[in-house]
């Protein structure tokens, strides 16, 4: 029974990385593929939305991280061994990203030293991303080379060319996609006049980016017969979901139109939702495709008696942190609750 508590608040986790921590990255790409006449905008905007909230967005990967590896430790040894770099660069990315973000802001001199922490935190919030969604890719592309004998395989094939090829690139610049169009979408709700119909405009953009670089993921994948993408296209939950996906496309393009915030954020977050069942249910319980099989992530558990204290400590660490950050948000009008829902907008 505990299992099951541990994968809810697994894939929760992971659920809620995706859309605050993506909404988190996507400011700043939205910045960054902004004019230089809206970028001050943008940064003015995205501080208010950010700031209270912008290091508790971080606490769903670090759960995320404890519960693989006190879990799930084999499965959490292979992705830190075989993706320690790409692992290490987001590591770099979210901490300058950080970095930049304060600085650009309590910085005591107002010189030059501004633009270098403005193209920090943009990059930053775009390269990071990236290497997440590459992270990821390599998970499923059966390129991961495990082996015990060094000696006849080379460094790059087994720590640099599972993770760094078009697959996992494409991967990268899908999840980033995701980033940008989720950070749009929900600025429209944090925003008034001019500035939301510049939102709804971007976020009408990012969603064309999304499909296209999903319909470019899928093709390549298909036309290389990246096994993943060929079980992911048989899978009929997974194609299911992602058709769902693609259908709730219409009702937000409307709701993007009329800049209604609170229908926004339900059709992008339940968009998220989607597309992450479609990408687990794929080939859960592998989630690691490699070049000689795939591995089991329910394989050589923690023992009984670990899952049960954790499953007992997530469901209390959970009844603590959710009703906090939901007051964190609400506090700073970061949610709210409309009297009905199908009134003017909130």
């Amino acid at each position: 029974m505990m299992l099951y508590v541990v994968l809810f608040f697994t894939f929760f986790s992971l659920f809620l990385y995706v859309l605050l921590g993506g909404a988190d990255f996507g400011a700043g790409i939205v910045e960054l593929f902004s004019s230089r006449n809206d970028r001050q905008l943008n940064r003015d905007t995205i501080y208010k939305v950010m700031g209270p909230v912008w290091e508790a967005n971080h606490i769903w990967l670090i759960i995320l991280i404890v519960i693989l590896w006190i879990a799930f430790p084999v499965y959490f040894n292979i992705i830190i061994i075989y993706l320690h770099i790409p692992l290490t660069l987001v590591l770099l990315g979210i901490t300058i990203r950080g970095v930049a973000f304060i600085f650009r802001h309590y910085d005591a001199v107002v010189g030059a030293s501004q633009v270098w922490y403005n193209r920090m935190f943009r990059f930053s919030s775009l390269i990071t991303p990236i290497f997440l969604g590459m992270c990821f890719g390599t998970l499923v592309s059966g390129k991961i080379v495990i082996t015990e004998d060094y000696s006849e395989t080379s460094f790059a094939e087994i720590f640099m060319f599972p993770w760094l090829n078009v697959f996992t690139i494409l991967t990268g610049l899908f999840y980033a996609s995701l980033c940008a169009f989720l950070a749009s979408t929900l600025l429209i709700g944090e925003t008034t006049g001019e500035i939301r119909k510049l939102y709804s405009k971007k976020s009408a953009i990012f969603t064309i980016v999304l499909v296209i670089m999903g319909g470019l993921l899928l093709a390549y994948g298909l036309w290389n017969k990246v096994v993943f993408v060929q079980d992911f296209l048989s899978n009929a939950y997974s194609l299911s979901a992602v058709s769902l996906s693609a259908l709730i496309l219409i009702p937000l393009w409307k709701a993007i139109k009329e800049q209604h915030s609170l229908l926004t954020r339900f059709y992008a977050g339940f968009q998220v939702l989607l597309v992450i069942f479609a990408a687990v249910n794929t080939h859960f319980p592998n989630l690691i495709i490699t070049s000689t099989g795939d591995i089991n992530m329910m394989d050589e558990t923690a023992p009984d008696s670990v899952i049960r204290v954790l499953g007992i400590s997530l469901i209390i660490g959970g009844g603590i942190i959710l009703p906090g950050l939901f007051h964190l948000m609400k506090s700073f009008n970061m949610i709210s609750i409309p009297k009905n829902f199908t009134g003017e907008d909130d």
